[in-house]
């Protein structure tokens, strides 16, 4: 599976589309006066930890045969300064189910461990910029 993120920004417009394999999505993003997005890439960053886990909290309760009524994650971070890296990311879940909590709780943990974007910024990984 290879996913990737595209935005085309000028002044008199901005387009920002993702996709999955050959499956395309534009997304409702503003730009912003004077050029670029009016959503940052911190919070496109939060919310990409956040749809993560709501997507695989559904993944695994299915897989664990858990019935899920409702789930809300909450993700932010600090980021100090220009060109530092975030700090203090953290995230949570709430999750709405006639499961037994003990059986939410095993599958709140469970997702953890296995929630891709998680994994990639816990392993830390190379970023290029290509020509």
């Amino acid at each position: 599976m290879r996913i990737t993120a595209l935005i085309d920004n000028s002044p008199a417009a901005h387009r920002a589309a993702v996709a999955t394999d050959s499956a395309q999505q534009v997304l409702d993003v503003p730009g912003k006066p004077g050029g670029g997005s009016a959503v940052n890439g911190g919070e496109f960053l939060m919310l990409a930890l956040a749809t993560c886990y709501c997507n695989d909290l559904y993944r695994e309760a299915r897989g664990l045969g858990i019935a899920l009524d409702g789930v809300q994650v909450e993700a932010s971070a600090d980021f100090p300064g220009v060109g530092l890296a975030a700090t203090n990311i953290r995230y949570r879940a709430t999750v709405q189910s006639p499961a037994a909590p003990e059986d939410i709780a095993r599958l709140l943990a469970h997702t953890d461990a296995v929630a891709e974007v998680h994994n990639t910024l816990r392993a830390g990984c190379a970023v290029t910029l290509d020509d």
